[in-house]
């Protein structure tokens, strides 16, 4: 199965300068319990955000059209699709951005894992895909309000293909 993990503001917005918009340790935490033990997918710049480098306990995959990169712990792979075709087909697979990783992977995806943010960031320059309702199913949403560590209301949104 192949789903689609983000963090999304009002706009669509996912991030700012190679950033995530907002700080929400909850997002983090619930990233961590669904990718642990599965594939991640992701661009060669989200690749580089990542503070201590590639995610532990989990396949990670970067996608780059440079053979010669270097990414420690991690598998690169020139094309989406040369990646998905290394994953066994019972094999969970999540791609984790950037924004070209998400629009190409937005038709192949049969599930999209998002925690919508109920703000708007003041400055993005990266954008995730429309979610077509016609296309999209909201499965299950499970709604958080604001705390001592979350700053703005979001919610844990999962959609499933119709």
């Amino acid at each position: 199965m192949i789903s689609i993990i983000a963090a999304i503001d009002r706009n669509l917005g996912i991030g700012f300068q190679n950033k995530l918009l907002f700080w929400l340790p909850n997002d983090l935490k619930r990233l961590k319990a669904l990718t642990t033990g599965n594939t991640i997918i992701m661009g060669r710049k989200t690749f580089e955000s990542l503070p201590k480098g590639a995610l532990p306990n989990r396949r990670n995959v970067v996608l780059s059209s440079n053979p010669a990169i270097q990414c420690p712990g991690a598998e690169v792979f020139p094309t989406l699709e040369a990646a998905l075709q290394s994953c066994q087909p019972e094999e969970q697979v999540y791609i984790m951005g950037g924004a070209s990783v998400y629009k190409q992977a937005m038709p192949l995806a049969d599930m999209l894992c998002l925690t919508e943010i109920d703000a708007e960031a003041p400055q993005v320059d990266a954008y995730f895909p429309a979610v077509e309702s016609a296309i999209w199913h909201e499965k299950s949403r499970e709604s958080h309000l604001v705390d001592e560590k979350h700053p703005c209301p979001y919610a844990f949104v999962d959609y499933i293909r119709k």
